[in-house]
C-alpha cells in the first residue's frame, strides 16, 4: 500500500537523523574526553580533571571536565540521552513495520528454513534480546575488568549471532537483526548503565555527598563499548543495497569480518585523539577491506571472465531477444513495470521498469548483475527462477556486449 511506503519513509527518515545525531555525539565526546589536557594548578583546585580549547564557527571555546563534579551543580544540565533512545525506537520500529509486517516477504526464506511468520518473528525477538542479556551480565561480571578478554567475548557473540541469524532467516533478515542487536546493546549501555551513573553522580553532587568514582568509569567503559560498536551498524544500516554481502556462500563470516575490521580502523581514530599515531592500523585496515572484497567477489569474477570469451559469446549467439523477453516478463515485470501486481511493491523497486524493451536495454549491467551474479533478484526468488533462465539472461548479456 501506497501509505505504508510514505510511513516507512518518514520513519527511516527519522532513524537516520537520529542516529545521526547520536554517533556525532559519541564520536564528539570520544574525541573530547581523548583530548583534554592538564589544567594549570588553580583550575585543579576547583577539581578541574582536565580541558581543551577549541575553535569552531566563528568563535572560541573552553570545555572543562570536572574530576567528579561541581562545587554547585549548574542551573541548567545538559544530557545526551534521547539521541540514543529515538535512534533505537525508529530503527525498532522500523523492524517492526518492514521484516515483521513483512516477514514473508522479507524476513522468511524457505530456501534456508521453513518457518511461520510467527516462529521467525519470536525468533528474532529471542535473537536480539537474549544476546542484550547475555551481553549485560558478561558488563556486570569480572570479564569486562579486561578489555582484551571481553573484546574477544564480545566478538564470539556477535559471531554466534551473525551465524544463528543466517541459519534461520534471509539474508537481508539476518543482517538487519545483527544490527538490531548491536542497537540495542548501545541503547542498553545508556539505559542500564550511563544514565544511571550520571543521575547518581548528579544527586550526589546536589545532596554534598561523596561521588563514588566508580560511576563514572561504568559509564566511560560502556560509551567506549558503544563507540567502537558505531561503525560496524553504520555498514549494516547500508547493506541491504549490496547483496554480494549477505548473500555469500558465508554470509555470517562476510559479516563479521567486515564489524571487525571497521571497529579496528575506528582504534585507529581513538588513539589518534590520544595523541599516538599509527598509520599500521589504517593501512591494515585498508588491505584487510581489499582483501574481503576480493574473497566475496572471486567466484563471480572468475565465472565472468570464463564466460566472457570469443568463444563463449560463439556458444551463446543462438539466444534471441524473445527468449529473454519471455523470462524477464515471467520474473521480472510483476514488480518492475509502471504498475506492479506485486502485492509487496506498490511502485517498482529503484524505478526500474521493463515495460518497453528499450527500458530493459538500457539497463542490461544491472539485469544482469542481480540476476546472474549476486542472485539477488528476484526478490527471495519468489517466482521460482531456474538456474538456466538466469544462464540464458547472462548469455543473452555477454553476446551483446560491444
Amino acid at each position: 500500500m501506497v501509505w505504508m511506503d510514505w510511513v516507512s519513509l518518514f520513519i527511516r527518515w527519522f532513524h537516520v537523523i537520529a542516529g545521526v545525531a547520536w554517533i556525532g555525539a559519541s564520536f564528539y565526546f570520544i574525541w573530547l574526553d581523548n583530548n583534554l589536557q592538564a589544567p594549570p594548578d588553580w583550575k585543579k583546585d576547583k577539581g578541574i580533571k582536565g580541558d581543551l580549547w577549541a575553535v569552531h564557527g566563528g568563535g572560541f571555546y573552553e570545555v572543562a571536565k570536572y574530576q567528579y563534579g561541581p562545587e554547585k551543580m549548574p542551573e541548567t544540565l545538559h544530557w545526551f540521552k534521547w539521541e540514543a533512545y529515538t535512534t533505537w525506537i525508529s530503527g525498532f520500529s522500523l523492524l517492526i513495520l518492514v521484516y515483521y509486517f513483512g516477514a514473508s516477504a522479507f524476513l522468511i526464506d524457505p530456501n534456508v528454513m521453513e518457518l511461520t511468520e510467527t516462529q521467525a518473528i519470536l525468533m528474532g525477538l529471542g535473537l536480539i534480546f537474549g544476546g542484550m542479556l547475555i551481553y549485560e551480565v558478561a558488563c556486570r561480571s569480572p570479564l569486562a575488568k579486561n578489555p582484551l578478554v571481553f573484546a574477544v567475548f564480545l566478538l564470539l557473540l556477535l559471531t554466534l549471532t551473525a551465524w544463528l541469524a543466517t541459519q534461520w532467516f534471509s539474508g537481508r533478515g539476518a543482517y538487519i537483526h545483527v544490527g538490531a542487536l548491536i542497537g540495542t546493546i548501545m541503547v542498553a549501555n545508556v539505559f542500564l548503565q550511563i544514565m544511571p551513573s550520571q543521575r547518581a553522580m548528579v544527586d550526589a553532587v546536589k545532596n554534598k555527598q561523596a561521588v563514588d568514582p566508580s560511576w563514572g568509569e561504568k559509564a566511560k567503559l560502556r560509551s567506549v563499548h558503544n563507540n567502537y560498536l558505531t561503525l560496524p551498524i553504520l555498514f549494516i544500516m547500508i547493506s541491504n543495497h549490496y547483496p554480494m554481502t549477505y548473500l555469500h556462500q558465508h554470509n555470517w563470516l562476510v559479516l563479521i569480518a567486515l564489524c571487525v575490521v571497521s571497529a579496528w580502523i575506528r582504534h585507529f581514530f581513538n588513539l589518534k585523539h590520544l595523541g599516538v599515531v599509527k598509520p599500521s592500523i589504517l593501512i591494515s585496515g585498508a588491505v584487510a577491506m581489499l582483501a574481503i572484497a576480493i574473497w566475496v567477489s572471486a567466484p563471480n569474477m572468475l565465472t565472468t571472465q570464463v564466460n566472457n570469451t570469443d568463444e563463449a559469446k560463439q556458444e551463446t549467439a543462438l539466444v534471441t531477444q524473445q527468449q529473454v523477453k519471455e523470462v524477464l516478463n515471467k520474473h521480472c515485470l510483476s514488480c518492475h513495470s509502471t504498475n506492479p501486481t506485486d502485492e509487496m511493491f506498490p511502485s517498482p523497486p529503484l524505478g526500474l521498469v521493463m515495460d518497453d524493451w528499450k527500458d530493459v536495454e538500457n539497463k542490461l549491467s544491472v539485469i544482469y548483475q542481480r540476476v546472474f551474479v549476486t542472485r539477488d533478484m528476484p526478490f527471495l526468488n519468489k517466482t521460482k527462477m531456474t538456474d538456466a533462465e538466469r544462464q540464458l539472461v547472462a548469455d543473452w548479456y555477454l553476446q551483446n556486449l560491444n
